[in-house]
C-alpha cells in the first residue's frame, strides 16, 4: 500500500467511525461556537473598559492587554476542553463503547485539573509565536518553523493527558519520547486529512465566487450557502482529525491497529528511522504533524483506559 492509499484509507475509516457514531461532530460544533462566545465577551469589555482613546489616536489601555491575555487563555482552555471530549469519545467508540456527548464532557470534566495547565502552557506559546510574526519576514519565518516543530512535538499530548491522566509535564515528555522513538520521514496522514478538507472545502468557495459575480443578492444567497458549506467542512475535518488522534494514541500505546482501521498499514506511514534519531528539523513536514509508532508507550500504564 502507497503511502497515498494509506493517507486515503485512513480518511476513509475515520468517517466511517464518525458516521457511526455522529455524537462526536458535536465537539467542534460546541468548540466554534464557546470560541465565537469568548471572542465576542473579551471584545466587548475591550471596547467599555480597555481603550485608551485620551491621546491623539486610540490604543490599548493596560487593563485592555490584560482582558487580551485573558482572551488568549480562554480560548486556549475552549479549545483543549473540547477537543479532549472528542478525544474522550473517540476512544470509547474505538474499543467497543457506545459513546454519548454527555459521558464525554464528564471525562473532559474529570480531567480539568490536567486540561487547565495545558490551555495555560499552548496559551503562552501562541503568545510567544504572535510577537514573533510581528518581527518582519524573518520573525514570521521563525514563527512558523517553531509553530509547526510545537505541534509536532505536542500532537498526542492531550490524548496522553485524557487517557492516561497524568501531569502536563509527565504527558508533554511522553509525546516528545514518542516522536523520537517512532518519527518517520513520510508521515502522510495529517497531510491527507488537509487534502481532504481542502477538496470539501472548494464547493464552498466555488459557490461564494459564483454568488458575487450575480451582484449583492447571489452573494447573500450563493454566498451564504457557500459559507455553510465551507463551515460544515471545517466541523467533519476537525471531528475526522481528533478520531485520527485518538487511534493513532492507541496503536502506539498497544501496538495494534484499532478495529474500525483494521487493514491500515500504519507501519508504512510512520516508518521508525533506521538511526533511531528524529530526522532534525527538515522532518516536520506535515500540516500538524501526527506521530505513531508501536514502540512509544511500550511497557506503559496496562491498558490506559479511563472509566
Amino acid at each position: 500500500m502507497t503511502r497515498f492509499q494509506t493517507s486515503w484509507a485512513i480518511a476513509k475509516r475515520s468517517w466511517a467511525v464518525l458516521k457511526s457514531d455522529k455524537s462526536l461532530a458535536w465537539f467542534p460544533v460546541l468548540s466554534f461556537l464557546a470560541s465565537l462566545a469568548v471572542v465576542g465577551a473579551i471584545a466587548a469589555l475591550v471596547a467599555v473598559t480597555g481603550v485608551d482613546d485620551s491621546g491623539t489616536r486610540t490604543s490599548l489601555a493596560p487593563f485592555g492587554y490584560v482582558l487580551v491575555a485573558i482572551g488568549y487563555l480562554a480560548l486556549a482552555f475552549v479549545q483543549t476542553y473540547f477537543l479532549a471530549a472528542l478525544v474522550a469519545g473517540a476512544d470509547e467508540r474505538l474499543r467497543g463503547g457506545e459513546s454519548t456527548v454527555r459521558r464525554a464532557l464528564d471525562v473532559a470534566n474529570s480531567r480539568l485539573h490536567r486540561l487547565l495547565p495545558w490551555a495555560v502552557v499552548t496559551a503562552t506559546v501562541t503568545v510567544i509565536l504572535n510577537a514573533l510574526e510581528r518581527q518582519g519576514i524573518v520573525g514570521r519565518i521563525v514563527a512558523s518553523l517553531l509553530g509547526l516543530a510545537w505541534s509536532v512535538v505536542t500532537f498526542l499530548t492531550i490524548p496522553i493527558l485524557v487517557i492516561e491522566d497524568i501531569g502536563v509535564g509527565a504527558a508533554l515528555r511522553r509525546s516528545k519520547d514518542l516522536l523520537k522513538q517512532t518519527w518517520g520521514e513520510n508521515i502522510i496522514g495529517q497531510g491527507g486529512l488537509g487534502i481532504v478538507g481542502f477538496l470539501a472545502m472548494l464547493p464552498g468557495v466555488a459557490l461564494i465566487a459564483l454568488g458575487a459575480a450575480f451582484g449583492v443578492a447571489g452573494l447573500v444567497v450563493l454566498g451564504g450557502i457557500g459559507v455553510a458549506w465551507i463551515l460544515v467542512s471545517m466541523i467533519v475535518v476537525s471531528a475526522l482529525s481528533g478520531i485520527y488522534r485518538t487511534a493513532l494514541y492507541r496503536y502506539a500505546a498497544t501496538g495494534s491497529v484499532p478495529g474500525d482501521f483494521e487493514g491500515v498499514d500504519f507501519q508504512s506511514a510512520f516508518r521508525p528511522r533506521r538511526d533511531g534519531g528524529t530526522g532534525g528539523t527538515g522532518s516536520f513536514g506535515g500540516l500538524g504533524g501526527f506521530g505513531g509508532g508501536n514502540r512509544g508507550f511500550a511497557g506503559g500504564s496496562g491498558d490506559n483506559t479511563w472509566n
